[in-house]
């Protein structure tokens, strides 16, 4: 199995992915294409110890930086890391692809070289979240603020194949993020959605509120890029202000002190499965490859959970799942 990885994609690239690349090659059983700055990437390299029979570079002279706009630098930049990326996985030279460069660029470049799957019309990003019973997929998560009822259908279908296949849940429930779980409330975007997902077929639950992702009430919960992104981004701060509140109030006076160190196995315990590094990076769901979105500030742990991320996504033939779905409610 290969995997390409975006060597020059991500806030501190491309030191941290030749590190998380390095990580991977030592833990998984799969080869590495490092794309992007040749040179860069092999000063680095030395300084690293890693498998050298695992990783390969292939060299891409531009970089699509993270405040370009999307389609015009996927264009103008084709020999791009991004670009050069995913085209070698459009011509089956690799098997993934990962990124934790621009989001849009690499939506954009895996819509316009890939393809879409037969039968989606837009491609949805799936975040993972932990909840207080079991782990859950949100989709989209920022790939589609443009969205009809009938995309919003199509990612509760790619959402409950990733649950079953890959989170390992047993027919999944499927949930429509709404301000209210009345079927009168919501926009006319969700009511419509609503009665599609009702004769679907899926194991749909009805609407539900932001108050219920983390409670795991739903294993798939289903919103369109603009709310999906808003939840993850209000989630993202949240931990580290709840992580910075907590630390603050521990270290006030020696009691709260001696408390912490008592309960630190625990608070690692909590640490760990909040930590987005474990999850390492985001399906792109939709598109005719496989695809890993990590985060810009990926660190070099969150880089080798992406790569174990894009090994279960080809291992468990997610796409031909995603189509066998999405067959039976059409």
């Amino acid at each position: 199995m290969k995997v390409a990885l975006d060597a020059m994609g991500g806030d501190r690239a491309p030191r941290v992915v030749v590190e998380g690349a390095a990580r991977a090659s030592k833990e998984f059983d799969c080869h590495i294409v490092l794309v992007g700055k040749e040179r860069n990437i092999k000063k680095l390299l030395e300084k690293t110890d890693y498998s050298a029979e695992k990783i390969i570079i292939k060299n891409a002279s531009e970089v699509i930086n993270m405040g370009e706009p999307a389609a015009t630098s996927v264009r103008r930049k084709k020999d791009s890391s991004i670009s050069v990326g995913m085209e070698m996985l459009k011509n089956k030279e690799v098997d993934a692809f990962i990124s934790a460069g621009n989001t849009g660029a690499v939506v954009c470049a895996a819509t316009l070289k890939l393809r879409t799957l037969p039968g989606i019309e837009r491609a949805g990003i799936g975040i993972v979240f932990p909840t207080l019973t079991k782990p859950c997929i949100m989709i989209d998560g920022g790939a589609n603020i443009d969205t009809t009822p009938l995309h919003l259908l199509h990612y509760g279908a790619m959402g409950l194949s990733y649950s079953k296949y890959i989170l390992g849940m047993e027919n999944p429930t499927v949930g429509l993020l709404n301000i209210g779980q009345e079927e009168s409330k919501g926009t006319e975007l969700v009511k419509e959605a609503r009665q599609l997902f009702e004769k679907s077929g899926l194991n749909f639950i009805g609407n539900i509120e932001a108050r219920d992702v983390y409670t795991g009430k739903a294993d798939v919960v289903v919103c369109d890029g603009f709310v999906g992104n808003i939840v993850l981004k209000v989630t993202e701060s949240f931990a580290e202000a709840s992580s910075a509140f907590l630390k603050k109030e521990l270290t006030k006076s020696l009691l709260p002190k001696i408390g912490a160190i008592l309960s630190l196995s625990a608070y690692r315990a909590i640490r760990k499965k909040i930590d987005s590094s474990e999850y390492g990076g985001a399906p792109l769901l939709g598109v005719d490859g496989r695809v890993i979105i990590a985060h810009g500030a990926s660190n070099a742990k969150a880089i080798k959970n992406a790569v174990r991320a894009a090994i279960e996504y080809v291992k468990h033939k997610l796409n031909q799942h995603i189509v066998e779905e999405l067959n039976t409610i059409q």
